[in-house]
């Protein structure tokens, strides 16, 4: 007669509810990894290698910190701890310094696809502390097309809007934000900038 054949023991996951040899292929492997390492080291030996590097990269940076923060002035403790405080504050600080400003004009340009499709679009309005997709909301519900917040080839925000609006938008734009200036309004023509005044 033959052995009955004996229940296999499933160990679940404590995060995510899977079986611990499934984890990996879960949606937040990442938040399971402690758990695993504590209760399935078996399964995954490479978390115990990676947390073993981690450990020792975490130890070097903190060491290596103090190194640089207890070079200031070489006070007490306590002066080599506010000497670091101070770089890293120095430091962040540096970054922001202002930009050069930007001159504050609003660019229009027609974009001729397809020879009778043609798309809008406005550059420049963020200048002006417009908030894009408010106006390319209202831009959309002003002439009934659509309006959208993209991305230009300078990796600067913009706004396509839908079909020919070029000298309708000029009025809209200095009605809607008084802010905008229509000596600030330019078109592009034939690759020349002009003025829209």
């Amino acid at each position: 007669m033959a052995e009955k054949p004996q229940p296999v023991r499933v160990l679940y996951c404590g995060v995510c509810g899977l079986p611990a040899e499934y984890c990996e292929f879960g949606p937040d492997f990442d938040k399971c990894k402690p758990w695993l390492r504590q209760n399935a080291p078996h399964l995954y030996p490479d978390l115990l290698n990676d947390a073993k590097e981690k450990d020792v990269d975490k130890a070097a940076e903190q060491l290596q910190a103090v190194g640089i923060s207890g070079a200031g002035d070489g006070g007490g403790e306590g002066s080599s701890a506010n000497s670091g405080i101070r770089i890293i504050l120095s430091i962040g600080f540096g970054k922001s310094d202002p930009v050069p400003n930007e001159k504050q004009e609003v660019v229009i340009e027609k974009i001729v696809r397809n020879k009778r499709k043609c798309v809008t679009v406005v550059k420049g309005l963020e200048l002006f502390g417009i908030k894009l997709s408010d106006a390319s909301k209202k831009l959309g519900k002003k002439f009934a097309t659509g309006a959208s917040v993209v991305k230009g080839p300078t990796d600067k925000e913009q706004i396509d809007v839908q079909g020919d609006i070029a000298y309708d938008i000029v009025e809209f734009l200095t009605e809607t934000w008084p802010d905008v200036p229509e000596s600030a309004i330019f078109f592009i023509e034939d690759g020349r900038k002009v003025a829209a005044a």
